[in-house]
Formats: C-alpha cells, structure tokens, sequence
C-alpha cells in the first residue's frame, strides 16, 4: 500500500509537470492554425464585402467579350458558383484526408497543401489584369480543397502533439484562428481599405501570404508523434520528437501509452472509410462525429449572419454602418472563441457542447418572434438583436469548436484519419446543402425557417445528453474503453497488456498493474 500511494503521488507530480506549453508546442500550434485554419475563416468570408464591385468586373468582362450586357440570370448563376463553389472544393478537399494523411504524415499534407493556396491565390490576384472571370470560379474550388484539408488535417495534428490536459484547449485553436480569419477579411473588406473597385484582386490574393508563411517554417517542426510510430514504426523519430514537443526528455510514460494504443490496433489494421463504418466497435463514435457535424452546419449559422444586416439596419442602424456591426459581430466570434480555449479544460467538452447548443435553440426559438413582430413591436427589432450575440456566443463556445476536438479524442490512431474524412465531408456536405437550399427556405417561410434551426439544435441536445461521453483529460485507450462499453465490445488491449507483465522486469511490471489498477 505504501509502495502503491508513493507511485500515486509521484503520477500525480507528473501529471502537473505534463500540462505545460513548451514553447515548441505553442509555435507549431500557432503556425499550423494561422497558415491553414486561418485561410478557411479568410475565404469563407473575404467575397461578402467586395461582392458588387467583382459582379461589376465579370458584367464589364462579358460585354468588352461579346459586345452585349451580361443576362442578370446568368449574371445570378455565375455569382451562385462563385460562392458554391467554395464548399464544393472542401468537399473534395475532406475526400483526400485519409490517402494524404497516411502516405505523406500530417505535417507532410500541410505542407503540400500550401500549394494549392498559393496557386489559387495568384490566380484570383491576377485576374483582373488577365480578364478572366472563369479563373475566379476555377479558384474558389482550389482554395476550398484547400480549406477542407486543412479543416480536418490541423485538428488531427494538434491532437496527436498534446499532451492530454492540453488536448481540448490546443484542440480550439484551430477554430479561434478561423473566426480571426473572418474578422480579418471583414475589416480588410471595408469600403474603405480593399473593400472597392480597385482593392479586391489584392484582397483575394492575400490569401496566399500566410500559406508561403507555414511553407518556410513548419519543415523545421517535428511530425506528429503518434504517426511516427504507430504508422511508420519509428520509435527512435517518434521518442525525439515527444522530447522536443515535452521540453524533457524523460517521455517513458507517453511512449508506453503510445505502444498500448499500437498493441490495442494490431488485430484491426488500418480503417478504410468503408470498414470505418461497418465496424462494429466504432458504431457509435461515427454516429456521434455524423450528428454532431451536422448539427454544427445545420444549427442555422449562415442563415443568421445573413439576417444580421436586416435585423441591425431594421434597429435603426445607417445602411451606410452595417458592414461595421458585421465587423463587431465577427469580433464577438473571437473573443468567445478565445474564451473557449481558456474554459474547455475545465468545464469539459460536454458542458461547452449542451451550453453552446442550448444558447443557438433558444436564440432561433426568440427570434422567430422577434422577426415576426418586429413591425408591431418596436422594442422586438433590439430582442432581435440581443438573440443574434446570444446565437453568435452560443455557436462560439461549443458548436463550432468542440466537434473537431471530438473527432481527434473519439479515435485511436489506425481509425482517425478516416474519421476525419467523414466527419469532414459531412461538415462541407452540410455546409453546401444550406448554401443551396437556404434562399428557398427564406423565401418560403421567411423568419419561420428558424424554427427548423431551432429542431435540429435541439434533436442534437438530445442526442449529446445521452449519448456523448465526457473526454476531458483522458487518454485515447480510456475513451476507447468508454466507447466499447456502449459498441458492446471486447478491447484485447487489456489482455495484452496482461501477458506484457511477464516480460517486462519486475518493477515495470508492477507500475503497470498499479496504472491499470488505477483505471
């Protein structure tokens, strides 16, 4: 008992000592996020301000071609593609996560991404000098691959480099620097800065400049650790790389977890997609990536920073001021966001989710009634508001953020990438589906569509409260062993583990028994 309490203790002084940011840590953190998730932020939302000015250059285009006005139906159709055409690509861009991931590493698929940045970066920069509008179109799909690689491939390898009282929190910061990606593109898009006829080729160009950024300097950064040596067997790589991310060098305990999380994935060997999802024992891990995915682009976020401007100008605010409370809406997104990395480790992901989703339902429920009597009401026009920072702080704190975090957390290392490439194209599905479907909705049902915003949040509630297990500060082998409970499967990994204690020296073997034991 004596022996067992001064082992505890001494676990527990190490358990202080594995939640530091190194600086290593914190500077492949912020150049992984600001060189691809703050492009994904960056290109959502860098057309909305200068829209008028390209339909202009594609109208002007068309006639110095063909000597006739362009048709406003087709002018419509052209603009359509343009903004479609974004998610589109991030579809395509979550369909290569899996064969790029495994062959080329994470660190590896960042960095041929940057490719496909730059090259559409410099196409959409030159094509007003080169009278193209096609090249625009053709570049919203590159930059979309782009996005809906790094949208899945900087959470996985963060993920993997965390320790896990860090891993939630690392987790968020992709997420913090897509919202700062918007706030960028929204303050550089003002009328006054390159928000005109003259700015816009620069400011779709600028795109390319963080990408040339991560380009230089993420190769002198260490791959992930799980990668090097579950994936390609390297154990001496994976233990440098673990001493260089930790800032010591005694990473015994992490390598050890690492070989039982490889022990634990012998029998199954690597998931393709399609045995991702007949896998009994990943059932329910891939139903909750799927719902929480869709909730995320279903919950009506697009939808309500398309009312915004309406319900801001309906309050009273000048025509002329609304593209500055578009910038203020899009600086609450940061700042929540950022709150989110700072709480996430200690309200845990399933508080932040059920918190996050339940602020989005209510928001959509008020505003539904604020919308439709706002004409008879005077004081609704300003609930409406009220309900448009409540949605905006509620998408922030959890359903934006938390579902990535979930992937990475919910997945051992021979099933995430696969994970990863569903969870993917279901977010970018989902976000194209609404592209498409919302301008119908609005103008069939008007207000009213933010009642099925409101369905979805809830069902997603539901589904969350009992089904999705908190995650917070434990290891991928103890979630995994969570999640079988529910898969009502046998994990080997225990049984291994048993045999392991006759051939390792005796010591060992007993700090084993006394880890599991602790489980």
């Amino acid at each position: 008992m004596k022996l067992k309490r001064e082992k505890q203790e001494s676990s527990d002084c190490n358990e202080g000592s594995k939640g530091k940011m190194t600086l290593l840590l914190a500077l492949v953190t912020l150049i992984s996020a600001f060189g691809s998730s703050f492009q994904y932020g960056y290109n959502v939302s860098v057309i909305n301000s200068p829209a008028l000015y390209m339909q202009d250059f594609y109208n002007q285009t068309y006639f110095d071609r063909s000597g006739v006005p362009m048709d406003s139906g087709f002018q419509t159709l052209l603009w359509s593609l343009t903004v479609s055409m974004y998610p589109l690509g991030g579809l395509f861009g979550s369909l290569m996560v899996w064969p790029l991931v495994n062959n080329c590493g994470r660190k590896g698929t960042l960095l041929i991404n940057n490719l496909f940045s730059i090259a559409a970066a410099i196409l959409m920069g030159t094509s007003e000098l080169a009278k193209t509008f096609e090249v625009i179109i053709l570049s919203r799909v590159i930059i979309g691959i782009y996005a809906g690689l790094a949208s899945n491939v900087v959470p996985m390898f963060l993920g993997e480099m965390s320790p896990k009282n860090l891993r939630g929190a690392i987790g968020i910061v992709p997420q913090l620097f897509i919202t700062l990606g918007i706030l960028v593109a929204q303050i550089l898009g003002l009328n006054s800065i390159l928000g005109n006829a003259e700015g816009w080729p620069v400011l779709l160009g600028l795109t390319g400049i963080p990408s040339l950024i991560q380009l230089l300097i993420l190769p002198f950064f260490p791959e992930s650790p799980r990668y090097l040596l579950i994936q390609k067997g390297n154990e001496e790589q994976a233990r440098q790389a673990l001493q260089k991310l930790r800032g010591w060098d005694d990473v015994d305990d992490e390598m050890e977890e690492i070989r039982q999380e490889d022990r634990s994935e012998k029998e199954e060997g690597h998931f393709s997609v399609l045995s991702l999802c007949t896998f009994r024992g990943l059932r329910w891990q891939l139903i909750s990536i799927v719902v929480m995915m869709m909730g995320q682009q279903l919950s009506g976020v697009n939808a309500v920073f398309y009312y915004a401007d309406r319900i801001f100008q309906s309050a009273g605010v000048d025509s002329n001021d609304v593209q500055y409370v578009t910038v203020s809406i899009g600086a609450i997104n940061v700042v929540m966001t950022l709150l989110a990395v700072f709480i996430v480790e200690s309200l845990g992901r399933r508080i932040l989710l059920l918190a996050g989703f339940g602020l989005c339902c209510v928001s959509c429920a008020v505003l539904t009634l604020a919308l439709n009597l706002q004409t008879t009401v005077s004081w609704m026009s300003y609930l409406s508001i009220v309900c448009v920072i409540v949605y905006i702080i509620g998408h922030a704190i959890g359903a934006s953020p938390i579902p990535f975090v979930m992937i990475t957390e919910m997945f051992l290392q021979s099933s995430r990438p696969a994970a990863f490439m569903v969870g993917g194209s279901v977010h970018w599905l989902c976000n194209f589906t609404v592209g498409l479907v919302f301008l119908y909705m609005e103008a069939g049902l008007g207000p009213y569509s933010f009642l099925i915003f409101c369905a979805i949040c809830l069902a997603t509630i539901v589904y969350i409260f009992f089904i999705v297990p908190e995650t917070k500060n434990k290891t991928f082998m103890e979630i995994n062993k969570i999640m079988a409970k529910r898969n009502k499967v046998e994990i080997q990994e225990d049984k291994e583990e048993f045999e392991d204690f006759h051939t390792v020296p005796g010591g060992q073997a007993e700090k084993k028994e006394i880890s599991s034991s602790e489980l």
